[in-house]
């Protein structure tokens, strides 16, 4: 037995069976221009959805800036509303004040005035009447008894008159009384129910504006209030 050939891997199996072609290989110039191109094409996809997402964040921040400014703008709206309550509360008080300071001068300079007016739309109403008694200051007595006379012939008031003088009512004021019935003009109860009635309506108006104001301006705007009264006080008591 012969010694073992050793296999040099130079036997050609396939014969003469045809091979496969080889794929052809990319050139590096090739490479070069398919690499920029995918390289250009993930800068833009990238850009792309950079800029998709830069749109979403800008949209939610405006969403954000107008829910802040209708925030600012309710927030504006309550306080102007209390300026507005404050101030209408000021000026009815000084409406009143004024009125309180010249009710007495204009009623010293006429005080038949205002009894001849209610007066007069007795008269008018009250033609059938038997009789009516009208009682007033005994300062006015004369010129209230003139005076109703000659109220009483313009309306034609066919019924008796009686005027009578009453100390205990205040001047300006009178009690007008007929067989079933009477009204007063009372200057002080009439104050009572006007300041009852501004009272309460001003403390309705400043719980309005005490409540969307801040305790730091309600605070100053309290300050102010009070160094206002003085000073009308001040100058009231001065004239």
């Amino acid at each position: 037995m012969g010694a073992p050939t050793k296999f040099l891997f130079d036997l050609d199996f396939a014969g003469n069976a045809e091979r496969k072609p080889s794929e052809p290989m990319m050139t590096l110039a090739e490479h070069a221009v398919a690499l920029a191109e995918a390289e250009t094409a993930a800068h833009r996809r990238g850009y792309t959805e950079a800029q998709s997402d830069a749109g979403v964040e800008a949209e939610r921040r405006i969403a954000a800036t107008l829910e802040q400014i209708a925030a600012s703008l309710a927030v504006a709206n309550e306080a102007l509303q209390a300026i507005e309550a404050r101030l209408e509360c000021e000026a009815v008080e000084v409406a009143v004040a004024v009125a309180r300071k010249l009710a007495p001068a204009l009623i010293a300079r006429e005080p038949f005035a205002e009894i001849a007016t209610l007066a007069s739309e007795c008269f008018k109403q009250l033609t059938a009447a038997p009789h009516i008694a009208v009682r007033v200051n005994d300062s006015l007595y004369a010129t209230a008894r003139e005076k109703l006379e000659d109220i009483v012939r313009a309306r034609s008031f066919e019924g008796r008159l009686v005027v009578l003088a009453e100390p205990d009512i205040a001047e300006g004021d009178c009690r007008i009384e007929w067989a079933d019935g009477g009204i007063n003009r009372d200057r002080a109860s009439a104050d009572a129910a006007i300041g009852e009635a501004v009272a309460r309506y001003i403390g309705a108006r400043r719980n309005l504006a005490g409540g969307h104001e801040s305790p730091a301006v309600a605070a100053t705007h309290q300050t102010h209030d009070i160094a206002a009264a003085h000073e009308l006080l001040r100058r009231t008591q001065n004239e």
